[in-house]
């Protein structure tokens, strides 16, 4: 068979499987493959004949596309039915569990109406109007301090930002841009970063916190440490950079799109409503929370 490193392929005997992608084919007895269902399997050489070339749309597969390799291996790597079985044993029920609502939902949804009530946009769009900075920078801290998704240090860092009248100004008129601006989402991303930064407050969690809780239903949060783990346990390359920057973020949105993807095929207890989900399937998926 003509098959070279790079190549995607199926295993005709175990389909189940799902595509891989050939990782190192040698002059050795065996191959080493990444199959999406199953992670890095050795196949001897002998058996190459099993292999099935998959090619054009029928080889796209969005793991397989960003997949996270140290050494040409993967890391940590756990199949989405392990960690859907670990998820099941903390919260029976799944997304409908009642100890998933207390520890995981409601808090964010609470958050998420707060917002809404806050700076909805047109109440947002007066307080601009007004110059009414400073009430809307005291807004924004009420509803960061409604969930403890950002660490007390780095709340601490954004408020103590947030004195000057500069500061105040600067934050109130990005913000709004960020959640309600015309322009493409990267660069209003990136106007918003450099605000954080001028403030001496620029941290992933509160760059992500506002787009997470204003629109659950379609942007992801980012808590790094914990995020770059549950990446490593599903074998998705982020590029994880300190500095914030669009790239890893786009990244990380199509990390939470394909885990959303995978739980909807699980049944109807793990599909998820919206964002806030799939990010506390992720929190939970990362090694010492819930799931070790």
């Amino acid at each position: 068979m003509n098959i070279k490193k790079g190549d995607r392929v199926i295993h005709r005997k175990a389909k189940e499987w799902g595509i891989g992608e050939i990782l190192e084919l040698g002059n050795g007895p065996r191959c080493r493959i990444f199959f999406a269902n199953k992670g890095n399997t050795l196949i001897s050489t002998d058996s190459l004949d099993l292999l099935e070339k998959v090619e054009g749309k029928s080889a796209e597969h969005p793991l397989l596309d960003n997949l996270k390799l140290s050494g040409d291996k993967e890391v940590k790597y756990k199949t989405i039915s392990e960690l859907i079985t670990k998820f099941i044993n903390i919260f029976p029920k799944g997304f409908y569990d009642d100890n998933y609502y207390k520890e995981e939902r409601d808090y964010k949804i609470e958050a998420h109406e707060l917002m809404l009530r806050l700076l909805n946009k047109s109440e947002y769009d007066k307080m601009l109007e007004s110059e009414e900075y400073e009430e809307i920078c005291s807004r924004a801290l009420k509803i960061v301090n409604k969930t403890n998704l950002i660490f007390p240090n780095e709340k601490m860092a954004l408020k103590d930002g947030l004195k000057s009248a500069e500061n105040k100004k600067m934050f109130a008129v990005s913000l709004f841009q960020l959640l309600y601006g015309q322009s493409e989402l990267s660069e209003r991303f990136s106007i918003f970063a450099e605000t954080l930064y001028s403030i001496e407050a620029a941290k992933w969690t509160t760059q992500t916190y506002f787009l997470f809780i204003t629109y659950p239903d379609k942007y992801i949060f980012m808590k790094p440490s914990v995020t770059q783990s549950a990446a490593d346990a599903f074998a998705f390359e982020l590029n994880y950079s300190t500095e914030i920057n669009w790239n890893s973020y786009e990244k990380l949105m199509r990390f939470s799109q394909y885990v959303s993807d995978e739980l909807s095929k699980s049944g109807d207890a793990l599909k998820p409503r919206d964002m806030i989900d799939v990010q506390s399937f992720i929190w939970s998926s990362a090694p010492g929370k819930y799931i070790a």
